[in-house]
């Protein structure tokens, strides 16, 4: 709003939370507050009443008067320090669209899964891992390097820079047949 040096007061109300980002990206650890958050003062500290900075001031959801959120101080320690390190942020990725999905009872049962929900794989990239490993349109992924695939935001956050380029046994429900496939994730190119 054009104005300099503006501090507000609020209550942090909750820790640990989860934020969607724009490009739909779930944020995980975000503290959130009822601290007044503007147009134009994102990007500010977030701090405790003895002055230490605890987050940096991130997002607020529109039409909801005080529900604002900070990324961790952890966090952005993290991330600042791979930025400056690397210049960047390596993310693994597979190449492929889904969406959550119930497996059907039976078939959790006779395989004894884990969950009964997973990942419809619903379409993939050309030449993606996905592609590369044998999955197809239609498979539902239930595991992915040893853990439990319940929904797709489980999917993308074992998909860690430490997975890049490594083989990984994923597991897939194909019909009514239980599949183990090897993936090795590609390292996430961002476009600017």
């Amino acid at each position: 709003m054009g104005f300099q040096t503006t501090v507000t007061a609020g209550v942090v109300s909750a820790l640990g939370r989860s934020l969607r980002s724009s490009s739909g990206r779930l944020i995980d650890n975000v503290i959130q507050t009822d601290a007044s958050l503007n147009p134009g003062n994102s990007g500010g500290p977030l701090v405790n009443s003895r002055g230490e900075v605890i987050g940096v001031n991130t997002a607020t959801i529109l039409g909801a008067q005080g529900l604002c959120f900070a990324i961790a101080v952890d966090t952005v320690k993290f991330i600042a320090g791979r930025l400056i390190r690397e210049g960047r942020i390596r993310r693994s990725y597979i190449g492929l669209a889904g969406q959550n999905v119930l497996v059907r009872r039976q078939i959790a049962r006779f395989y004894n899964l884990a969950n009964e929900s997973g990942v419809l794989v619903v379409s993939m990239d050309d030449e993606s891992p996905a592609k590369k490993a044998g999955l197809f349109e239609g498979d539902t992924i239930v595991t992915f390097a040893g853990e439990s695939v319940d929904n797709i935001d489980q999917l993308h956050r074992l998909l860690t820079e430490e997975r890049v380029g490594r083989a990984f046994t994923t597991t897939v429900i194909r019909g009514t047949q239980k599949l183990d496939l090897e993936i090795i994730p590609f390292e996430r190119e961002f476009v600017n």
